[in-house]
Formats: structure tokens, sequence, C-alpha cells
């Protein structure tokens, strides 16, 4: 690392209409790995200075790479993972505490987030949502309705729920385990976002190498700003042909030598009795039920996530439409 230029900044770009209207703020290079949200920040601020986009109303907030230690080293985290402990902190350990102490207070001046990523290994682009209404410790939300038709309206049909209830019982093994488990309960740009009272999805855009990621990144972030009217193009219909998944269960990996029997790829699915992988022991890693695997991660660190499972969602048929 004392070969690298040093990083003192995070390059925040705003853009504020003349009109009254939300404040939308757009994220990229969460994980430093993960650079579709970047390009396709840069070409949208490349854009509105060129005249080719207008911001109509509202205050649109860009933050190209969110975390510029890990995408200087272009892997997914500097000290550590930024998006498992997002919080202010008086007494910063690691570069990833800096970054929280100025994108937390953002957050806090922010209606509407939308949070760009990509995953490991091939499959079809999604949107991450957060829990329906409620008013229980975890994670209590009031603005769910609002929260769906903005997912509706990113031109994605796969949506995927339980993210952080999955989370928190998998911190609760390590614990039982003796492993680290220190983190915050996952709690993440999203999280945040919604214990402010605002409305936030994540947006998977791919693979992380996939050449059209950038553009599903792209078009997301014109349908967000035309559907909360922040320009002057007419409003993205819901998308028709959709499906939900909800997350129970996430699998560590344990030991290095913890091998996937084949390669997975995300939101393959699985029949219950399927082997997924074996320990370095030789024990077995068996489907306990019908459903996915969500981001299998081959090269995932020791006591780290390995893989999710998912199983079928009702929430399908009450995702808002309005």
């Amino acid at each position: 690392m004392s070969d690298l230029p040093k990083i003192s900044s995070i390059a925040i770009h705003q853009f504020a209409s003349l009109q009254a209207g939300p404040k939308l703020i757009v994220l990229g290079a969460v994980h430093g790995n993960e650079v579709c949200g970047t390009l396709a920040i840069r070409r949208l601020i490349r854009e509105i200075e060129s005249g080719i986009v207008h911001i109509e109303r509202g205050n649109l907030t860009l933050v190209p790479v969110t975390n510029p230690l890990a995408y200087q080293l272009k892997r997914r985290h500097g000290d550590r993972n930024l998006n498992r402990n997002m919080r202010v902190t008086d007494a910063p350990q690691d570069f990833e505490d800096h970054v929280a102490n100025v994108l937390c207070p953002l957050l806090q001046t922010q209606d509407v987030l939308l949070d760009l990523h990509s995953f490991h290994t091939p499959g079809t682009p999604f949107a991450l949502i957060g829990p329906r209404n409620n008013a229980g410790d975890l994670e209590p939300v009031a603005k769910a309705e609002a929260e769906e038709a903005m997912a509706l309206r990113l031109g994605v049909g796969r949506f995927v729920e339980g993210w952080l209830e999955t989370y928190a019982q998998g911190v609760k093994d390590r614990q039982a385990r003796g492993a680290d488990a220190s983190i915050d309960y996952g709690v993440g740009t999203t999280e945040t976002m919604r214990r402010y009272g605002g409305i936030s999805v994540t947006l998977e855009c791919g693979q992380h190498e996939d050449g059209a990621a950038p553009q599903v990144a792209y078009q997301a972030i014109l349908n967000t700003l035309a559907h909360l009217g922040m320009v002057h193009d007419a409003a993205p219909a819901p998308i028709g042909k959709r499906e939900t998944i909800r997350l129970y269960r996430v699998i560590d990996r344990l030991h290095p030598e913890d091998r996937f029997n084949r390669s997975w790829r995300s939101f393959e699915t699985i029949k219950k009795g399927d082997l997924i992988g074996l320990r370095h022991d030789g024990a077995t890693l068996i489907a306990d039920r019908d459903g996915w695997i969500v981001f299998p991660n081959p090269t995932a660190q020791v006591d780290q996530e390995w893989f999710y499972l998912a199983e079928a969602s009702d929430r399908l048929s009450v995702l808002s439409v309005t």
C-alpha cells in the first residue's frame, strides 16, 4: 500500500435543481471491485454537464467511488467491508470508519438511495429490497410501498428480500462458534438509509466483468430519476414479469479447504437433498429445501459469507404497482 497515492477525500457530485423536489443519492463502488456503478455514474455526470440530461426538480447527489481505497486496490474492501458496519464513530480505527463518518451524515440529508453493485459469478441482475412495514427492533420500516414502487421501475424483474434478518442469524451463528462477530448485524448503506427514514434499494447489476452491467446501472439511474419526477422523461411503468425470493440462511466458509462440489451460479435452482459443497473434513452441505443458491463465492475468506440459501416468497403479489 505504500506505493499507492494517498487518499484524503471522496469525490461527491451534486446537482441542485432550481425547483424543489426529492433528494436522491446514487452510490458506486461501495465495494472496490464492483465498478459498474462507477462507470454509469461517471457517464451520467458527463451527460448532465454537457446538457444531455437535465435535472428539473430536486437534488441529485452522485458518488462514483464510495470506497476509494478498495477501488484503488481493485478488491472488495480496503481494511474491512464497508457495507457490513456502517456507523459514525468518534475514534475511527480503519479506512472504512473514516468513509462511514462522511457517508452517514450525507445519507441522513437524503430521501432516496440507489446503491449500485455487482456479484462474483454469472447471473441475472436483481434488486435487494427491505422488509415489509414493521415496528420491530432489527429493521423497522414505514415506507415499504414507496421502496417497492421504486424497485419495480429499475428495469429488472428479480427481487430479493430477507437480507438483514438472514445476516443477523449468521452473526449469531458466528458468535456461537467463537468467531469474530462484532459487525453490527450486517448494517450497510441501505439499512442505514432506512434507519434515517428514507427509502433505499441495492441493485446488483450483473457479474463483475459483465460488459452489460454498466448499462443496467445507468438505465436504473435514469428510471429512478423519471420515477421520482426529477427529469422530464415519462415515468417508467412497473416491470410486468417478475419474481421475488427470500433469503433464509447464510453459510460461512469455515476453513480454506472448504469447497463447492461444482461451479455454482448465483440464483441457480437447487432441490432438497442436492449436494452443494464439502467441508475440509469431508462433511457435506446439503440443500434442506427447494430453492436457490445465492452469492456463491468460491474465494470467500474464512468466517465470511460463502453462500446464501433462498426460497420462494409470496411478496410478489403485494409489490406495489402505483
